[in-house]
């Protein structure tokens, strides 16, 4: 998928005000209005224009568009990485409106990151001012945040930094940043959100501040990978381990325990250690898939053994294929 330079559609740098932003886009927007323009593919071009107002306009998403943009280089196909957007405050308004735009703006902004629209704490749904006196309620926040499976398995309690977008006296968009104490409970699974009460937006009028919504994230493991409240680990297995029968160490996020391994097992074999998962009621388990690795033949004794095996163990390992 092609990146989408939205500065380079306006005709701007990127430290653009918020105004030069506004002012560029109305009249490149006159330029090609496809009811009065005779420029060629000018309905093409107001659609490209629209997008990137439709961003850069917007300080939560062109802070966010930013953020993923300071990494990428020309001619590098797009793809953004998991968990590009992490740590990255954003209000109650969420993402959620692609307005038919492209796939690229769908990949960044089409999933709300959180909430869905939200009205603003000063106006009413008809858009006029509400009086200073009414209590309103603030807009809630949203984040995602990265958590180690470890501390989804223990639980734990950190202090998390969180980008938030807004424009600077200048008129320029940048990120100011605030820290969090958040507790993570034991058993948070991928996806769950942990509500912070009362760190959302401030109210109007003496109401009631919104909250912050964090949504977990969890972080690659080396080897284990959560699958909801379960656990799945790959575990290599030597080939008479598996035709003979063994009882071998395995990891778990709890310690290492004992697991029998079946005679006859094979690869894809799957065993279950209950309740050896994520905590929760009930707990969940983890699941072991056995991977035969064969041994190298690397020496002349190995290479030496492996030639007895094949003139003693008769064995046809693609028989069910002539089936």
């Amino acid at each position: 998928m092609k990146y989408r330079d939205y500065y380079q559609t306006l005709g701007l740098s990127r430290d653009a005000t918020q105004a030069e932003i506004k002012r560029a886009y109305r009249r490149l927007a006159r330029k090609y209005h496809p009811d009065v323009s005779e420029e060629p593919e000018a309905e093409a071009r107001f659609k490209e224009l629209g997008e990137a107002y439709e961003v850069l306009k917007d300080p939560e998403k062109r802070a966010a568009y930013d953020q993923f943009g300071k990494d990428w280089k020309a001619g590098q196909e797009f793809r953004p990485p998991p968990g590009w957007d992490t740590n990255f405050e954003f209000s109650g308004r969420g993402f959620g409106d692609s307005g038919g735009f492209s796939d690229f703006f769908e990949s960044l902004f089409g999933a709300a990151r959180g909430g869905g629209a939200g009205a603003s704490p000063f106006r009413d749904l008809g858009g006029n001012l509400r009086g200073a006196a009414r209590r309103m309620r603030g807009e809630d926040h949203h984040a995602r945040v990265m958590v180690s499976l470890e501390d989804a398995y223990a639980g734990a309690s950190k202090t998390l930094k969180l980008g938030v977008p807004r424009v600077n006296a200048r008129g320029r968009v940048d990120t100011a940043e605030r820290s969090v104490r958040v507790k993570i409970p034991r058993g948070v699974k991928h996806g769950q959100r942990i509500r912070l009460a009362g760190q959302g937006s401030s109210g109007a009028g003496g109401g009631q501040a919104g909250d912050l919504y964090l949504e977990v994230t969890i972080e690659p493991h080396r080897y284990f990978r959560p699958d909801g409240p379960d656990i799945l680990l790959d575990l290599p297995v030597a080939p008479w381990e598996a035709a003979l029968g063994a009882t071998v160490k395995v990891p778990t996020l709890g310690g290492k325990v004992d697991l029998k391994i079946p005679p006859g097992s094979q690869t894809g074999t799957r065993l279950r250690l209950r309740g050896r998962g994520l905590p929760g009621s009930p707990a969940g388990d983890q699941i072991v898939d056995v991977q035969v690795e064969v041994p190298p033949a690397d020496t002349d004794s190995s290479r030496a053994l492996y030639e007895k095996m094949r003139e003693e163990m008769p064995f046809e390992p693609r028989s069910r294929l002539d089936d």
